[in-house]
């Protein structure tokens, strides 16, 4: 008898590697039934819908990105490497993250619309939880870090993550995790991390 759990983790494979390399809306769950070598119902048994199956992805996916992100910042000597390690953990991560190397949450609110007032979706719920984590860590961290004015250089260094996603799926500029940690070292380095207020 096949292991339910082997089971759902081939469904979630499958689902990952063609939710993000032909798209969301443009995959169906006979295709992903058909690659992880199930039945439709078989998948439907394990998530209910393709909205459930999608969460679960980007829940593993999640997780997966906590955990390197946090190998990363605790391998960091200083508060300013702590700050930094965001950037390490975005080349650990991707170094083993298989084929699937387009950001899978910007992928998603790409194809997906926030959820109208009032109306709940567990899936945007879910890029919300992310945008959240990276937000709230790297203000923490760049509290830690001696920064004058934490919220500004968080914001400053989520400008520079989510550049090194969309670089990294576009190919240029080359290597932009190296660039990116050089200007957040600019940044942090200025006096007490202040970031340059933006003119109108």
């Amino acid at each position: 008898m096949a292991n339910p759990q082997h089971t759902r983790d081939r469904i979630i494979d499958a689902a990952e590697e063609l939710f993000f390399s032909d798209g969301i809306a443009a995959t169906g769950v006979d295709r992903v039934a058909a690659a992880a070598g199930v039945a439709i119902v078989t998948l439907y048994k394990h998530f209910g819908s393709k909205d459930n199956l999608l969460r679960e992805v980007l829940f593993r996916r999640l997780d997966s990105w906590t955990r390197h992100w946090d190998e990363a910042v605790a391998g960091a000597g200083t508060g300013e490497e702590r700050l930094l390690a965001v950037f390490d953990a975005v080349e650990s991560f991707r170094a083993s993250a298989g084929p699937t190397q387009w950001c899978c949450f910007l992928a998603t609110a790409s194809e997906r619309p926030a959820p109208e007032d009032g109306r709940t979706d567990p899936v945007f719920e879910l890029i919300r939880q992310d945008t959240r984590l990276v937000t709230d860590r790297l203000a923490d961290l760049a509290r830690d870090a001696g920064c004058q004015d934490p919220a500004a250089t968080a914001s400053a260094l989520l400008l520079l993550y989510n550049g090194v996603l969309s670089s990294l799926l576009r190919g240029a500029p080359a290597d932009p995790v190296a660039l990116a940690r050089r200007t957040a070292r600019s940044i942090i380095g200025s006096p007490a991390g202040q970031v340059p207020a933006a003119r109108s």
